[in-house]
């Protein structure tokens, strides 16, 4: 069903991917970052990448940006070599560091001509998504504020259960998936396909979260928060292996077509996280874990079969 590639993002397979997705009706999903809670290069987190949450999908010539982590940086750096003016929207979960700290490296914003629509709900404290991206730019915390991003920024408050529309029949489904940390989760569909990123789930006396079963039901691709222990500094080996245990049941379950697990604990190295995914996927062989530089091309899925 998937299309698996590993593809630095400066490489002329990349561009060639994108302008061929960009005149298609098909999914292209690459992964800019897989962490959670805070960025973690070094020699051991390499193969599977130090960058917090960001990824990109491109459907039938719009850009969609999942979260603002790190990732995001990078992300802007491939776009810069764009021949005309990069738009894009871009749709935040929450507003927790990991999920924003990229967004005052990302260069594009500070080009005149780029244009961004930035969709997010409320933060716990009823801070606007504008109000929470500005607080983390103005002294002393950052040096340059966000009106100094000279590209087009339009915000959007959204609510849980609104339904975005944007060009050529590409839908935006949000729905709660946290009320703790006023989390989103989305679900893109078009021309019958689907791919749902559900990253900060509570669940519920150890069952999961209807509106995650929900979202996630036949999804042809599921990126799902499943490798992050949930209690920062606890056991993550014991929390880790129930939340993976957690993700297996929810394939079942949902019955989606490929699971991709992201958000990854920032404790665990990549040779930690080889065994993790070895471990998931002979149990259930439609799960993999993500890593940054991957890309995945929804392009032969038949709901059918």
């Amino acid at each position: 069903m998937l299309t698996v590639q590993s593809l630095n993002s400066s490489t002329t397979g990349r561009n060639s991917t994108v302008a061929n997705v960009f005149m298609s009706q098909e999914f292209i999903v690459q992964f800019w970052g897989v962490r959670g809670n805070v960025p973690t290069p070094g020699s051991d987190t390499m193969r599977y990448g130090g960058n917090t949450a960001c990824v990109e999908v491109l459907v039938a010539g719009q850009r969609i940006i999942f979260d603002g982590g790190t990732g995001l940086r990078a992300l802007g750096k491939s776009l810069l070599d764009a021949d005309k003016p990069i738009q894009a929207s871009i749709f935040f979960t929450h507003t927790h560091w990991d999920r924003i700290q990229g967004f005052p490296f990302f260069r594009p914003a500070f080009t005149a001509n780029n244009c961004f629509d930035i969709y997010g709900s409320a933060a716990a404290n009823g801070a606007s998504i504008k109000q929470c991206l500005m607080s983390q730019m103005l002294r002393p915390h950052f040096f340059t504020p966000l009106q100094k991003m000279s590209s087009t920024l339009t915000f959007h408050n959204i609510l849980a259960g609104d339904v975005v529309s944007l060009d050529e029949g590409v839908t935006v489904e949000t729905i709660t998936l946290n009320p703790q940390t006023s989390a989103l989760g989305f679900r893109i569909t078009y021309s019958g396909k689907s791919l749902v990123y559900a990253t900060d789930t509570s669940n519920i006396d150890s069952e999961h979260n209807p509106n995650l079963l929900y979202l996630a039901k036949n999804a042809d691709l599921l990126i799902y928060g499943g490798t992050y222990s949930e209690v920062a500094f606890q056991d993550s080996t014991e929390r880790g292996r129930f939340f993976w245990e957690k993700s297996i049941d929810l394939a079942e379950k949902s019955q989606a077509k490929e699971m991709i697990l992201f958000h990854h604990d920032p404790e665990h190295d990549d040779d930690y996280l080889d065994q993790v995914g070895t471990e998931i996927h002979n149990r259930c062989s439609r799960i993999h874990l993500a890593h940054e530089g991957m890309i995945l091309q929804l392009a032969s899925v038949d709901r059918d079969a």
